[in-house]
């Protein structure tokens, strides 16, 4: 098992910066194994785990039977989709409890401007619940987020970990299924094919802004005919404090895979978004756009940095492969040279400069050994590491707290070296831990931020763990 929670822990499990061996050595080919075995450390750690496969059985079945019974119910709203017809969706069960426990949860449907119908489910905070990491009383109204899956059949529930772990900390949060994904409606209503197929970065983008404008609908502003039942746990006011001129209410948008893609475009040109989190990863241009997921389409204007945006990006895309072969992308391996490091700005090259260039907030945090999985809920047998899920909803929470909260200790958060968390356990147990963060972000490419503290100064670094990347 190779979890590490600890300063004493952690450079046993994965490596420590410090050991720093020559590229081409035994040392570095031993320590890149090392890395490629701590990407499978998730499935590794759940199958070690008694009664977690019976677990992760039973909620596929109650999954599959929920969703036959519910497709039944609404027969000329077809989901065509892989995800409804397999439990894909099931998410992890050591948090099978949350929703009697720790928050709320509402299944919800709404219509999209094509006339299809999505499915999602809105998280918020249970009444009268305190901060689990503060103490302190949450008290509405609160900031909204909107998660925006990734592509390839990947359903909302996949995304509710980080979901839940923003309700319980005073957000309202909104979780749905893009039009031909999931339980969502395959076809629309509007005499055409819009939205078919499935898999192309308009059906993502323009869900994306469908299920802001019904996050933000009322009893007197209606989307589509209808209103978020959760309207008065929402807060609608005018964001004053807003570090962005212009945005009008605390709302963020959240994305993973082709939705980062879709957070990286709509947050320059929805002003309804307050700050934004890609999780693998901030695209800064068309073109790279088109370099990683051509097959996805196009994007209808180019990418303008407006908000702050964190980016969590990985090591790995669907599969760990050799340092050597690591200089391109996570998505496109190309050959290197053995006696030569991946370039370590390969991440930060993707939107952080950019975003740094034309002076708006950024981060952009790599964990060790991270796959593109690592950020959704996925079977076992799939790559992941042990803790980077652990280490985005960490970092997501600290960035939200600076942009829509207004909080000075999202920013101290965001500059830490020991990062806290509660980790789901068996039975929704949870168990505090404490991550040692140069420990585990990436040896291989840089992580950084550049960010004005709430109320303080601008502080920027470019090279976290202090480990050869270069210094901005």
């Amino acid at each position: 098992m190779l979890l590490a929670v600890s300063a004493a822990t952690a450079p046993a499990a994965l490596g420590a910066p410090a050991s720093s061996p020559k590229p081409g050595t035994s040392a570095y080919f031993a320590r890149d194994l090392r890395n490629i075995e701590a990407a499978y450390g998730r499935g590794v750690a759940q199958l070690e785990t008694p009664g977690y496969l019976p677990a992760l059985t039973r909620d596929a079945v109650g999954l599959e039977a929920s969703q036959i019974t519910a497709q039944a119910g609404r027969p000329t709203r077809p989901a065509l989709t892989l995800g409804n017809a397999i439990p894909e969706g099931v998410g992890n069960p050591d948090r099978d409890g949350w929703a009697r426990s720790r928050g709320e949860m509402h299944p919800v449907s709404f219509t999209a401007y094509d006339g299809s119908l999505l499915q999602g489910a809105v998280f918020s905070p249970l009444p009268h619940a305190r901060d689990p990491y503060t103490g302190r009383h949450l008290v509405a109204p609160f900031p909204s987020v909107v998660i925006v899956t990734g592509s390839i059949q990947a359903s909302a529930g996949v995304y509710r970990w980080l979901a839940e772990d923003l309700a319980e900390r005073g957000y309202v949060v909104l979780t749905f299924d893009v039009q031909g994904q999931g339980q969502s409606e395959t076809l629309p209503h509007n005499g055409t094919l819009d939205g078919v197929p499935a898999e192309q970065q308009s059906n993502f983008d323009n869900d994306s802004e469908n299920a802001i404008s019904w996050m933000l609908s009322t009893p007197v502003h209606r989307w589509m005919g209808s209103f978020n039942p959760m309207w008065r746990e929402i807060d609608h006011r005018p964001d004053h404090r807003s570090v962005t001129p212009g945005r009008h209410v605390p709302l963020a948008l959240i994305g993973h895979s082709t939705g980062a893609v879709t957070v990286s475009y709509l947050q320059g040109v929805d002003r309804r978004i307050e700050v934004g989190v890609a999780l693998d990863k901030i695209t800064a241009t068309a073109s790279a756009i088109s370099d990683d997921q051509a097959e996805l389409g196009s994007l209808p204007g180019p990418v303008v940095p407006k908000v702050p945006t964190l980016g969590l990006q990985a090591e790995y895309g669907f599969e760990p492969q050799p340092y050597f072969l690591a200089n391109c992308s996570s998505f496109s391996p190309c050959q290197g040279s053995p006696s030569q490091p991946p370039d370590p700005n390969r991440e930060e090259a993707t939107g952080f400069d950019t975003w740094r260039a034309k002076h708006v907030d950024s981060a952009v945090i790599v964990p060790r050994a991270s796959t593109h999985l690592d950020f959704s809920d996925v079977p076992p047998i799939l790559p992941a590491s042990e803790l980077g899920q652990a280490i985005a909803s960490y970092y997501v929470q600290a960035w939200l707290a600076m942009y829509l909260q207004h909080r000075p200790s999202g920013a101290a958060a965001m500059q830490a070296r020991k990062l806290h968390y509660l980790l789901p356990g068996p039975r929704d147990s949870r168990k505090p831990v404490t991550i040692d963060r140069d420990s585990h972000l990436s040896f291989y490419f840089c992580s950084g931020f550049a960010f004005r503290v709430p109320g303080g100064p601008m502080v920027a670094n470019g090279d976290l763990t202090h480990d050869g990347c270069a210094s901005r």
